[in-house]
């Protein structure tokens, strides 16, 4: 379960971070504490669009993972990161990604910054 907590934190630290450089990356909403919260939903969104989709996306596309060495990964965390805006816009969570390559932009910047969370932040169960 703190497995979980910490990689939802790793998560929402990185769309943070990808909303504060991009500005086609955008979080909408009143005070900072409600900001807070859609943040947190949209993280555990996230966390749900990795866990489910990513997996049958990769296993899909296979063939063009082996023949473009891997970069196929930065589509396919950009289409994780469009899928996820289009899923908060569903659940009326101001979160929006606008456009293909501001996703592919926020995909490299949230790998990046997740991978240096999930190093520096505990990882037991």
């Amino acid at each position: 379960m703190k497995n979980f907590v910490v990689k939802t934190i790793a998560n929402a630290g990185a769309l943070a971070v990808a909303i504060w450089l991009l500005q086609d990356i955008t979080l909408n909403g009143g005070s900072t504490g409600r900001k807070a919260l859609t943040l947190i939903v949209v993280a555990l969104l996230f966390g749900l669009v990795n866990i489910v989709v990513k997996p049958i996306v990769k296993l899909l596309t296979l063939p063009l993972f082996i023949l473009t060495l891997g970069l196929i990964t930065l589509v396919v965390n950009a289409l994780m990161l469009m899928l996820t805006s289009w899923l908060a816009g569903q659940f009326n969570l101001s979160f929006h990604v606008d456009g293909f390559w501001t996703a592919v932009l926020g995909g490299l910047i949230i790998s990046i910054v997740s991978w240096a969370l999930n190093v520096v932040l505990p990882d037991e169960d």
